[in-house]
């Protein structure tokens, strides 16, 4: 007997509309013959089945997301004239909430860096603003970074992942050592999405109404307190609820407890970054707060659960190359890398016309000369697909200066950054271990590192890495040396074999 379904139809139908025969029996010869191969729906059940999933994110895999509002409280239009950030503004927004390394099922409480990446629906257009829950990355060149996320992935024989190969990458690249401090430290394992921080980690730029430029960063301060776990819960977790970050996101929200978020930025003077001790692009370096302090936004409200995970938030596409009016991108060559690389990203893993997407799609109209393509479902119709037309369909001819570029001269090179007085590799992290850092927390970090130096990193690396750390904090590497020579049996770091 048919079922009916709470719209009060009658049963389930086929992919185009018409009624479904069965959803519990295939079509066969009698009631023990074999199954036909006319069994149309049967046949496009599982062959969907079969292509249920897309590719999972070569980074940040596992991850969840909500729904809510950005609300701009404060005055900051003398810096941008983007509408979101205009006074009283309320914009729509969606978050992704991630780990950097693990695949799709792996715990959410694994030590790792955490994605922090958002989708502002605005009246300009969609900004996307996609950061982690550190201000600072292992690498400052995009030309590395497939490196770092194959060291940080599994071996070519065995499949498995490899504290020796983290390390090796990491201590040939001392640039890493401050996100690497951050990662070591108490916000690698944060207790909940709700008890970290966020940022945008590149510098950008805001232009206001009147064209003038500045450098920023933003940050986004949890006002449910920062919460971390320690190695030892963060383990227990992983072995009794892979999916606790994104179970308490998704629970939290359907209480009713709706998780806010402070933005703040730092704002640089557009000259300033010429004369900066240290380079402001530089994605490794924050900018010191006593020079250019914290100046308040607005805040996020997180309150609305996806409808549909898959739909909502597997399919999210996310890329920092997507701006708007009054907000442009900087000479840090991580985020101009990533600005083409992230979008290229989504086209291979759900489609060419990923941005068609009701979670991808804008809230104003698009007018693209991009057109056809897998999968397209929104199109000009019969209007000319080329530019210039006389068929009277809109198309744009900006020329000269831009407002959202800066200067750029030289010969062609393959170089690192000019070095600039305050630009080593360690100072920082150096700051962060000795004054950011109590007691408690600088034996916490000689336990992870010293733990995962012990996990199986070998020779030269382990010598290299012990060095590492010396060059962060004398007292700190001394005592990491002097665990892992003794072979000390420190607590695990949490997953870091598996992060």
């Amino acid at each position: 007997m048919a079922q009916r379904d709470d719209r009060g139809g009658t049963g389930s139908t086929m992919s185009t509309g018409a009624p479904a025969p069965s959803d519990r029996n295939s079509l066969t010869i009698g009631p023990d013959g074999p199954i036909l191969l006319h069994d149309v729906h049967f046949l496009e059940q599982m062959a969907h089945f079969n292509r249920e999933k897309v590719p999972e994110r070569q980074p940040h895999a596992k991850g969840g997301g909500a729904f809510g509002v950005f609300e701009t409280s404060e005055d900051v239009s003398k810096y941008t004239k983007a509408a979101l950030f205009q006074p009283g503004a309320k914009t729509d927004m969606l978050i992704r909430f991630s780990t950097v390394a693990g695949e799709m099922g792996s715990p959410d409480t694994w030590r790792d860096v955490r994605g922090f990446s958002m989708k502002f629906y605005t009246s300009e257009g969609n900004y996307d603003l996609v950061g982690n829950n550190t201000p600072i990355f292992f690498v400052r060149d995009p030309m590395k970074f497939p490196h770092f996320i194959r060291s940080q992935k599994r071996l070519p024989d065995s499949g498995l992942r490899d504290n020796h190969m983290q390390w090796d990458f990491w201590t040939s690249n001392p640039e890493s050592a401050h996100q690497v401090t951050y990662l070591m430290g108490p916000r690698g394992l944060p207790r909940t999405w709700r008890n970290m921080n966020g940022y945008g980690s590149h510098t950008y730029m805001w232009i206001n109404a009147a064209g003038e430029r500045f450098w920023v960063k933003y940050h986004f301060h949890t006002q449910q307190g920062m919460k971390f776990f320690s190695n030892a819960e963060a383990m227990e977790m992983a072995g009794r609820d892979a999916d606790f970050h994104r179970r308490d996101l998704f629970d939290a929200i359907a209480r009713g407890e709706h998780p806010k978020w402070v933005l703040s930025v730092q704002v640089m003077p557009y000259e300033d970054a010429r004369t900066c001790r240290i380079n402001p692009f530089d994605l490794t370096k924050t900018w010191p707060h006593a020079d250019y302090p914290l100046i308040r936004v607005g805040t996020m409200t997180l309150d609305r659960n996806p409808g549909n995970f898959f739909a909502e938030i597997e399919q999210a596409a996310f890329s920092p190359g997507n701006t708007v009016p009054g907000i442009g991108l900087s000479p840090d060559k991580m985020l101009l890398g990533r600005a083409f690389a992230y979008n290229d990203a989504q086209r291979n893993r759900i489609g060419t016309n990923f941005h068609q997407l009701p979670v991808n799609q804008p809230k104003v109209p698009v007018n693209t000369y991009m057109m056809d393509g897998q999968m397209a479902y929104h199109h000009s119709g019969a209007a000319p697909m080329y530019v210039p037309n006389s068929g009277g369909r809109a198309w744009a001819d900006g020329t000269g200066a831009v407002a959202d570029g800066w200067e750029a001269d030289g010969a062609m090179v393959r170089s690192a950054y000019t070095l600039r007085e305050d630009d080593d590799d360690f100072s920082q992290p150096g700051v962060l271990v000795r004054e950011v850092f109590d007691d408690a927390e600088r034996a916490a970090l000689v336990e992870t590192v010293s733990g995962s130096l012990l996990g199986g990193v070998r020779s030269p690396v382990l010598e290299r890495a012990l060095e590492y750390w010396s060059a962060i904090d004398m007292d700190v590497g001394q005592r990491i040396a002097e665990k892992v020579r003794s072979g000390g049996a420190a607590e695990p770091a949490a997953g870091m074999s598996e992060s």
